[in-house]
């Protein structure tokens, strides 16, 4: 059995309505430290990260400690918002699209779902992956079955584990420590 254990990035220097790509806050950066010594033992070796700042920094305590380069890959993003979203919209878009599922927001978006979830899935070797809110949540409904964007509101830095067979199936094994989340 592969473990697979996703990372939700520290809280964020900035809400999503005014940066593209904030990186941590002092509580974030914080959060990014206390999920690395819980990690540390783990001594997988190996770290891939989403490409925006906030989860390379979260990345970056636990790549430290086991003197490893995270892998940066594009597969592992944030949900993007739709094409001429003003900067100034796209919260209101963000929490009206968390209300319902996948299929209702089209199939750019159960595309995004599929993708990640099949990247989780083809992982061979344990591996944490430093993510994002939906994007985990994508995960856990592709494995599920469950079509809603939001499963479970996992709170910054928690941590949601699971496993891959032989034949590629997944299983959550554990769900990330939940929270009321913020969205901002």
């Amino acid at each position: 059995m592969t473990r697979i254990y996703m990372v939700r990035h520290g809280r964020a220097s900035a809400g999503w309505d005014t940066a593209l790509d904030p990186g941590l806050d002092e509580l974030g950066q914080a959060q990014a430290q206390e999920a690395a010594v819980e990690m540390q033992s783990l001594q997988l070796g190996n770290i891939i990260t989403s490409p925006l700042l906030r989860c390379q920094q979260t990345a970056a305590p636990l790549a430290q400690m086991w003197n490893v380069v995270p892998q940066v890959c594009a597969e592992v993003s944030e949900i993007p918002s739709p094409k001429g979203v003003a900067m100034s919209d796209r919260i209101v878009w963000l929490r009206q699209a968390m209300q319902g599922t996948w299929s209702e927001l089209g199939s750019d978006y159960v595309a995004y779902r599929d993708c990640i979830t099949d990247f989780v899935r083809g992982m061979q070797t344990d591996t944490v992956i430093f993510s994002h809110f939906i994007a985990i949540n994508a995960v856990i409904g592709g494995v599920l079955g469950d079509d809603r964007l939001v499963i479970r509101s996992l709170d910054n830095c928690s941590i949601t584990v699971f496993e891959r067979d032989a034949t590629g199936n997944l299983s959550l094994v554990q769900g990330g420590h939940e929270a009321d989340t913020l969205i901002r």
